[in-house]
């Protein structure tokens, strides 16, 4: 008589099932920022648990573990669900393939924290045009930057990857090839941004339409760091202690949303997969749109001005 069939698990390690999805990232085509970030994200997991761990053992129990570990070293809640959430997306794709007896798992709780964006005092101070007869080429480009950020929301790996032929002045939009998603977006530049970088073309001094359109003091493309400490610097020059190249992607969220655009809008401008995420920056700021609800009061409009005497 033949022998039946049994459920039998794949026999590998915990450190090699890293590794099978690492070269699943690789398939996908996944960006090496995205494939180092997890990378980095699996030496601390292995500090925890035995690399050479059958991952046939690996339990609900095991990642209650993990996660009390995390909590009993890391305050910040953000630190502990990024560690998470590569631990638990990576665990799925290994049940998915039949090497983990599938279980739940889930992020701890966060508060929302408030988002922070510039004051309309520090925009007054950091998009003033300097005197470009006395200043270099960096302070002049950190303002043109400050301004492009500040009317286009970009993230700041766009902004590094935009070339001189991707800005089409003569229809006042911008091409960004390089986006979170991999989608392209086409931005419109307003007629006071649009000025600024015709005039900005002109100081560039570039080589070629396949140059990139912001660059380093030698005319090479931007780094991260690079980029940075630039915008740092020009804020600190200009006495705003605040700094932050993301917080202008909120401040462009806030001001669009305080003076009365559309959310559809918003959304594409930014790029969002859906109008959930940008729904989220608005509930974010919803504490500076306070402000704005007392001054539409609807009820001193429509109730009578006579006041209500309680009996």
């Amino acid at each position: 008589m033949k022998k039946k069939l049994q459920m039998v698990s794949k026999k590998i390690t915990l450190e090699e099932g890293f590794e099978k999805y690492i070269s699943n990232c690789k398939l996908r085509n996944l960006r090496q920022g995205t494939i180092t970030h997890y990378r980095q994200s699996y030496t601390q997991i292995l500090k925890f648990f035995d690399p050479d761990m059958p991952l046939s053992d690996f339990t609900s129990e095991d990642y209650d573990s993990y996660v009390l570990y995390l909590k009993s070293y890391l305050t910040n809640d953000v630190s502990i669900n990024s560690y998470l959430r590569d631990l638990i997306t990576t665990m799925h794709f290994l049940m998915d393939e039949g090497y983990v007896a599938p279980f739940k798992m889930s992020a701890i709780k966060t508060d929302k924290h408030h988002v922070e964006t510039y004051t309309d005092e520090e925009l007054s101070i950091l998009l003033q045009k300097p005197n470009i007869k006395k200043c270099s080429f960096i302070e002049y480009q950190c303002w043109v930057i400050t301004n492009f950020l500040f009317c286009t929301g970009v993230r700041q790996r766009s902004l590094m990857y935009i070339r001189v032929k991707d800005l089409d002045t003569d229809n006042s939009v911008v091409n960004i090839t390089t986006t979170k998603n991999r989608k392209p977006l086409i931005i419109p530049l307003n007629n006071s941004l649009n000025s600024i970088m015709i005039e900005f073309l002109k100081y560039r001094q570039y080589q070629s339409v396949d140059d990139y359109l912001f660059c380093n003091a030698h005319g090479q493309q931007l780094v991260k760091s690079t980029c940075y400490h630039m915008l740092y610097d020009y804020n600190k020059r200009r006495g705003v202690e605040t700094t932050g190249i993301h917080r202008y992607r909120h401040t462009f969220a806030k001001q669009w949303i305080t003076n009365g655009g559309n959310v559809v809008t918003l959304s594409r401008l930014l790029g969002h997969s859906n109008l959930a995420i940008t729904q989220n920056y608005i509930n974010l700021l919803i504490s500076d749109l306070k402000t704005q609800v007392e001054e539409i009061n609807l009820l001193q409009k429509f109730a009578p001005k006579e006041k209500i005497k309680l009996r």
